[in-house]
């Protein structure tokens, strides 16, 4: 696996995550749980099509489970019920 099929593990938002995060929160607005499930895996596959590296998604599907299996804090995030959860403490 070569730099460029290897998961960044540095800021790439240029110290602006958080503006992607409320934006993850807002279409979640108004979701049932379904809905909210349903957009995840849209955008989960529509930003697995703009990477395009079978390496780097498996590195990435790697992490995400490994974070949900030890109960890392946020592992639910932009899940329906994270964003409600969320925005009532907003």
């Amino acid at each position: 696996m070569n730099a460029s099929e290897k998961i960044r593990h540095q800021d790439g938002f240029a110290g602006k995550g958080d503006d992607f995060y409320e934006a993850l929160l807002a279409a979640h607005e108004g979701l049932d749980d379904e809905q909210s499930a349903a957009l995840n895996a849209r955008l989960v596959l529509l930003l697995a099509n703009h990477i395009g590296s079978v390496p780097v998604l498996r590195e990435a599907l790697a992490l995400a489970r490994a974070g949900v299996r030890s109960g890392e804090k946020g592992s639910d995030a932009g899940s329906g019920t994270a964003s409600k959860n969320q925005n009532k403490q907003t």
